[in-house]
C-alpha cells in the first residue's frame, strides 16, 4: 500500500507484487473535511505570510481513506507492507502524551477521538501545537537570513545541507516556532515531518524521519550523514539546547527500505491488517515521485504543471543555491537533484492567451512548430532569448516581468529587445524554460564551460506533458538520447512511488536495489508512451551554444533588478 498526504488530498493506492494496480481511493480535504475551514487544504494568516493546516484533519482523512478502500473491495488481510509520501518540509509537533496515546489506541474509536484534543482542558491530545506549517508558508524570512549567515553564506549552507535557506524548509520553521511559541516548544516531545507523522500513525509510535526527506530541512549534513551541530544550535537557541532538539528530532536510519516495525494493533483490530504488515519508511513527495518508475541515473523527470519541477538521480553531489540536492530515498550513493520553478504552466498560458484571445493551444502549437530554433532563419542570425515570469521567480531570483534579448554567439553580443509580445514568443518561452533546465543540470557531470550532458530519456508528467509540441521542443533542447516519454499514471505518481517502495522493502533479496527489483517487474508498455524523438543532430549543439547567452541574459536581468 502507498499513501500520499499532499496539501489538498490523502490518496491511497494498493498494488500487487507484480506492480498491477489493485485498488485506489482518495479524500479531498475541501470537499470531505470542509468543517476545518480550509481553502485548498490550508488556512492562512496573510498578515504574517503564514500558511498551515491542522494535523487533526489528516487524522480524520486516514480513517476515511481506509474506509473508502474497504468499500472499493480491499481485503486488508492481504496487505504485506505500507509506505507513504508526505508534502516536504512541513512539521508536526507531538506532545509529551503522544507516545502513550499512540501505543494504546483503541480500535473501537476513531483516530481523531483519541489523538485530537479533548473538550475544554480535559485532555491536550497528541499535539503540542494544533497546526503544521505548509510548504507555501512565507513567514520565515528573518530565520532564513539567519540560516544563510550561520555557516558564512548561502553557498556554504547549500554545500552542507543540499539547499540554501528557503521559507518552507523545516529548520527555519522550527526556529520560528520556538521563538513564537516557547511554551509549545517546551511541551514538544518529538518533531515529525509530514511523512514521518503519517508513518507514526500506522506504526503506533513516533517514526524516524526518512533518509531522503531529512535533507529538506537545512539541518542535515549530507556528506557526514548526521545532524549539523551548528545549525541545531541556531535552531535551539544555544549549544545547550542541541541535545534536547536532537532528542525531539530523533535518529535517522540510513536504509530507506528497512522496516520501522509492524503495523499498529489499532489497524489490525479496526481494519484487519495482518499483524506482520511491515511499515517501510515513508518519504517526501518529491523523492516518492522519482520512485514512480525505475529511473536510471542518466534519466530525467520533468513535471509540467502550474509550476515546473525537474528531477534527476545522480551519483554526483554538486550542490548550488539555485537548486536542491537530497539523498536518494532508496539507493545509497545516489542523490536526487531537484529544480523548482514557480513559473511553469501559468507562463505558457499567458503567452498562449496573448497569441490567441480564444486561448487556443492549437494556435500556440502551430506557431511554436513553425518558428525555427532560437528564431534563427539562418546561421548568421542572432539567437532570440527571453524570460517570462507572471509571478516572482526563485530561479533566478527576480520579480515578475518579461525580458527579451538577442544573442550573437560569434561576437558574444547580447542586446535587449522591446518587451512587446511577438508571435515567436510561443517557441521562445518553451526554449527559455528548457534552456534553464539545461543550464542548471550541466554542472552535474561536467565543468560549466562545456556542453551539458544528455539524459538517456526524459519522462514528462503533469498537464503540459499531453502537449506534443512542448514535448518535441523539450527533447530538442535537452537532447535526450532515446527520446521523450510521457508517464501515464495520472496524478498518482507520489502514491505509486510509495507503493513501489513498500514492494521493494518487503520483497527485496539481500543487496537487491530498488531499481533492480522494480525494473524487473515494471511493465513499460502499460505506463510509458514515447511522445517525441529527443536528440536532433545540429539542433542540440545549437542550443548548447545558446546556453552561454542564456546564462549571460539571466545575469544581466539580475543586475538590472538589483540596481532598481
Amino acid at each position: 500500500m502507498g499513501l500520499d498526504l499532499s496539501t489538498q488530498q490523502l490518496k491511497g493506492i494498493v498494488v500487487d507484487s507484480d506492480l498491477t494496480l489493485a485498488h485506489e481511493a482518495k479524500v479531498d480535504f475541501d470537499a470531505d473535511l470542509y468543517k476545518y475551514g480550509i481553502v485548498k487544504g490550508v488556512l492562512t494568516n496573510p498578515s504574517e505570510g503564514e500558511v498551515f493546516a491542522p494535523p487533526a484533519m489528516w487524522l480524520e482523512a486516514v480513517d476515511l481513506v481506509l474506509d473508502r478502500l474497504k468499500q472499493a473491495g480491499l481485503d486488508f488481510s492481504r496487505v504485506k507492507g505500507i509506505s507513504g509520501a508526505g508534502m516536504q518540509h512541513g512539521t508536526v509537533f507531538w506532545s509529551k502524551d503522544a507516545g502513550n496515546i499512540l501505543v494504546n489506541l483503541d480500535s473501537g474509536k476513531s483516530l481523531i477521538a483519541q489523538l485530537g484534543p479533548g473538550s475544554g482542558d480535559e485532555r491536550k491530545g497528541a499535539f503540542a501545537h494544533s497546526m503544521s506549517p505548509n510548504w507555501q508558508d512565507a513567514s520565515t524570512q528573518k530565520q532564513c537570513d539567519a540560516f544563510d549567515a550561520e555557516l558564512g553564506d548561502s553557498e556554504t549552507l547549500a554545500r552542507v545541507t543540499g539547499s540554501k535557506a528557503h521559507h518552507r524548509f523545516s529548520g527555519a520553521q522550527i526556529l520560528r516556532y520556538r521563538t513564537k511559541y516557547p511554551e509549545h516548544y517546551e511541551e514538544t516531545a518529538r518533531i515529525s515531518l509530514v511523512s514521518s507523522f503519517l508513518a507514526s500513525i500506522f506504526l503506533g509510535r513516533v517514526a524516524p524521519i526518512d533518509i531522503s526527506d531529512v535533507t529538506g530541512m537545512n539541518l542535515w549534513d549530507v556528506n557526514n550523514g548526521a545532524w549539523n551541530e551548528t545549525l541545531l544550535a541556531l535552531t535551539a537557541g544555544s549549544k545547550e539546547g542541541v541535545a534536547e532538539l536532537k532528542q525531539k528530532l530523533g535518529k535517522v536510519p540510513e536504509d530507506g527500505g528497512e522496516a520501522f516495525g509492524t503495523v499498529s494493533k489499532y489497524f489490525t483490530g479496526r481494519y484487519g491488517f495482518p499483524s506482520d504488515c511491515a511499515i517501510i519508511p515513508f518519504t517526501g513527495d518529491n523523492p516518492a515521485t522519482i520512485l514512480a518508475l525505475p529511473l536510471r541515473p542518466s534519466d530525467a523527470m520533468v513535471s509540467l504543471g502550474t509550476s515546473t519541477t525537474f528531477l534527476m538521480s545522480t551519483p554526483e553531489y554538486k550542490p548550488d543555491p539555485a537548486y536542491h540536492f537530497m539523498n536518494h530515498p532508496t539507493t545509497p550513493g545516489l542523490y536526487m537533484f531537484m529544480l523548482c520553478y514557480k513559473n511553469g504552466g501559468l507562463a505558457r498560458e499567458q503567452i498562449r492567451d496573448q497569441l490567441d484571445s480564444s486561448k487556443s493551444w492549437g494556435t500556440f502549437n502551430s506557431r511554436a512548430r513553425s518558428t525555427p530554433p532560437l528564431s534563427q532563419a539562418s546561421d548568421s542570425d542572432s539567437m532570440r532569448l527571453g524570460l517570462y515570469f507572471p509571478r516572482p521567480e526563485i530561479v533566478p531570483n527576480v520579480p515578475a516581468g518579461q525580458w527579451r534579448y538577442t544573442y550573437n554567439p560569434k561576437s558574444k553580443d547580447l542586446k535587449s529587445q522591446s518587451t512587446t509580445f511577438v508571435p515567436d514568443d510561443a517557441r521562445t518561452i518553451l526554449e527559455s524554460q528548457f534552456l534553464s533546465l539545461r543550464l542548471r543540470s550541466q554542472a552535474l557531470v561536467r565543468p560549466t564551460d562545456s556542453l551539458p550532458p544528455q539524459p538517456r530519456r526524459v519522462y514528462l508528467v503533469g498537464g503540459g506533458s499531453a502537449n506534443p509540441d512542448i514535448a518535441k521542443i523539450c527533447g530538442e533542447v535537452l537532447g535526450s538520447v532515446e527520446g521523450v516519454y510521457k508517464l501515464d499514471i495520472g496524478g498518482n505518481a507520489c502514491a505509486l512511488g510509495a507503493a513501489y517502495k513498500a514492494v521493494w522493502g518487503c520483497e527485496r533479496s539481500d543487496g537487491e536495489t530498488f531499481e533492480e527489483l522494480i525494473g524487473g517487474r515494471w511493465d513499460e508498455e502499460a505506463f510509458v508512451k514515447k511522445v517525441a524523438e529527443g536528440y536532433k543532430e545540429g539542433t542540440f549543439e545549437r542550443y548548447g551554444v545558446a546556453v552561454e547567452g542564456f546564462d549571460r541574459m539571466e545575469g544581466r536581468v539580475l543586475g538590472e533588478v538589483k540596481g532598481k
